[in-house]
């Protein structure tokens, strides 16, 4: 039995989420954790001196407790509380793939932990120019609701700062451009994603392959030794 753990990051609005449920109806035994699931209670979120709650940074997040949710799933794939689908698509790419199990976490700020990065098997990070981002949130509706100039003093500066840390420190991520259709975002991701699954696969018949060898090879030596 093999693990993949997926990271889906990004952009605010950037369609992390969409991404990510799309992907589980695809993929065999694939769950799904958002990292919206892990804020801190409104009360313990600090504001700032303009009256801002300050959302958008680690500190608003109980990351020890995510963390602790990805480790569970690891050791049993039904901690995470969510009902792994029969994939949607049943082509014998996948069925050669039933024996592994496929974590996509998705979230804002997923590369900027170092206890997360040690997770990742495979990670995507979301992008947005700054209009495109700013005339998305507006249509959305949040609890509590952003205060005017919420985006431009606080969203978008710690997505800029987030980001910049991210490229310094964080490697291996494939970025996404999030004005793309969703069909053609779900196709790359996807497509990458049974690329890294026939790795997987094709890893673990060496594996056996090898093992096999040793096996071979300890039973003649046995042999030999009897003789």
């Amino acid at each position: 039995m093999k693990i993949l753990v997926i990271a889906l990051g990004g952009v605010t609005n950037g369609g992390k989420t969409t991404l990510a449920e799309k992907l589980k109806k695809l993929l065999p035994n694939c769950d799904t954790i958002s990292q919206d699931d892990f804020f801190k209670p409104e009360s313990e979120v600090e504001t700032d001196e303009r009256g801002f709650k300050l959302y958008d940074v680690l500190d608003a997040l109980n990351m020890d407790e995510m963390v602790k949710s990805i480790h569970n799933w690891m050791k049993s794939h039904t901690s995470s509380g969510v009902v792994t689908e029969k994939p949607m698509d049943t082509s014998n790419s996948l069925k050669m793939t039933e024996d592994v199990y496929i974590l996509i976490v998705e979230g804002f700020l997923l590369y900027n932990y170092e206890p997360l990065n040690e997770l990742w098997n495979r990670r995507y990070f979301l992008t947005l120019p700054y209009e495109e981002c700013k005339r998305r949130r507006s249509t959305r509706v949040y609890q509590p609701a952003d205060t005017p100039g919420y985006f431009d003093g606080h969203v978008w500066p710690m997505y800029l700062k987030y980001k910049n840390e991210m490229e310094e420190s964080a490697t291996n991520i494939v970025y996404l451009d999030g004005t793309k259709s969703q069909e053609e975002l779900l196709s790359c991701v996807y497509n990458d994603i049974i690329q890294e699954l026939k790795k997987l696969r094709e890893g673990s018949k060496l594996f056996y392959w090898k093992l096999n060898l040793l096996i071979e090879f300890q039973v003649n030596r046995s042999l030999l030794l009897c003789m």
